[in-house]
């Protein structure tokens, strides 16, 4: 079910309620997306791995249930609920759900460099 929002509208959206799990892999739904951030819950099935990868955008993640494993920079970093991590643009990363595991991804511009 897509619920994407335009960045001009006011919404309030319970989380919980577009959370569902596949059998397998991962289920991503677009919230919101302007042309600084976006907003996107992902719902990833017990076992799931993401080998590492780079964002060149900054993110942070707010897991909202479940358990995993985020590698970020070599360092292991325990994802449970209420956990919230941010990630510079170009971090190595990597994600591994031990069970069903929702968050919440943001994914904005990264500064610009000063000088």
């Amino acid at each position: 079910m897509a619920i994407t929002l335009l960045s001009s509208q006011s919404s309030a959206i319970q989380l919980q309620d577009h959370i569902e799990y596949p059998e397998t892999g991962i289920v991503s739904k677009l919230l919101i997306k302007d042309r600084v951030c976006q907003y996107t819950l992902f719902c990833l099935a017990a076992g799931t791995k993401l080998s590492e990868h780079i964002a060149t955008r900054n993110a942070t993640i707010h897991v909202l249930n479940g358990n995993g494993v985020l590698t970020l920079l070599g360092q292991d970093i325990t994802l449970e609920p209420n956990v919230f991590v941010f990630m510079p643009a170009n971090a190595p990363h990597a994600l591994q759900a031990q069970e069903n595991l929702a968050f919440l991804i943001i994914l904005s511009e990264a500064p610009l460099a000063l000088g």
